[in-house]
């Protein structure tokens, strides 16, 4: 039987990406994303958790989320689990960590990189044709309550 992986999370990066270059040339960005979780405990008090999740992505999405996103911004992330598994080299115990592998990201407007206060991060630029680029977007933010769903 084939395994399958995917994960889906939103919430916010807690810190800024950082991109580096591994020796055979490919570009990674690494992130974290907090994401809060509300419930009720067994009294029916309202409690919160936070999660901290790891994720890296490669390639010419890791380099434009490096861009783009900063501490702070609002994000919707989906890809694979991936485990990483390696000796500690001071203590010589193994260590394991779980992240997402980043192979679909959006921004969810909390929190963007200042641009004059919209909550799209994504920037023209030069090498964006502007003939992709619609003109008829209101500049006033959507009232969510008018969505049918």
């Amino acid at each position: 039987m084939r395994g399958f992986s995917k994960a889906i999370i939103t919430g916010n990066l807690t810190r800024d990406p950082e991109l580096r270059t591994t020796p055979n040339g490919a570009s990674v960005c690494s992130f974290s994303v907090a994401v809060n979780r509300v419930y009720r405990d067994s009294n029916g008090d309202q409690k919160e958790d936070v999660s901290f999740i790891d994720c890296s992505a490669w390639g010419k999405l890791g380099e434009m989320i490096n861009q783009y996103a900063k501490k702070g911004s609002g994000v919707l992330v989906s890809g694979r689990l991936d485990q990483r598994s390696w000796e500690d080299k001071t203590t010589g115990q193994k260590r394991s960590r779980v992240e997402i592998v980043v192979e679909d990201f959006n921004f969810t407007g909390g929190g963007a990189r200042d641009n004059g206060g919209s909550s799209n991060n994504f920037e023209p630029t030069d090498s964006t044709p502007s003939s992709d680029i619609p003109d008829d977007i209101p500049d006033e933010e959507i009232d969510l309550s008018d969505v049918p769903f």
